[in-house]
C-alpha cells in the first residue's frame, strides 16, 4: 500500500506561484508513475501532469503547459508541482496519484492510489 499527502495548496493572486508536494509513505514510489490530477467544482477530473518513475518522460495538459512543472525526489518518496504565471481557471482540488505503469496514463483509470488533494484557489 501507498499513502500519498498532498501539501501546499492556498489562496494565491493570477500570475502568483505556488508549489505542490505529495509526500509518499508506506511504499517507495521509485517504481511507480506519478501524476497530479485536478478537479474543479461541477467539472470532472482531469490530468494536469505525469512523471514516469526514471524521471524520463514527462507529460503535460496543454492547458498547463510551459506553466506546471512536475519533478520527483525518489530519496525523499516525494513528488512535486511547480505551479507559475497562475490563472483562475487554474482553481481546483488537485490531486496526486500513483501508477505501476511505466509510462505516464492520462486516465485516472490506471493510477493505483490516491491522496485526499489539496485546494489551490485563483483570484482575479
Amino acid at each position: 500500500q501507498v499513502q500519498l499527502v498532498e501539501s501546499g495548496g492556498g489562496l494565491v493572486q493570477a500570475g502568483g506561484s505556488l508549489r505542490l508536494s505529495c509526500a509518499a509513505s508506506g511504499r517507495s514510489i521509485s517504481t511507480y508513475t506519478m501524476g497530479w490530477f485536478r478537479q474543479a467544482p461541477g467539472k470532472e477530473r482531469e490530468f494536469v501532469a505525469g512523471i514516469s518513475w526514471t524521471g524520463g518522460m514527462l507529460l503535460y495538459a496543454d492547458s498547463v503547459k510551459g506553466r506546471f512543472t512536475i519533478s520527483r525526489d525518489n530519496a525523499k518518496n516525494t513528488v512535486y508541482l511547480q505551479m507559475n504565471s497562475l490563472k483562475p481557471e487554474d482553481t481546483a482540488v488537485y490531486s496526486c496519484a500513483a501508477s505501476p505503469l511505466v509510462v505516464v496514463a492520462l486516465t485516472s483509470r490506471t493510477y493505483s492510489y490516491w491522496g485526499q488533494g489539496t485546494q489551490v484557489t485563483v483570484s482575479a
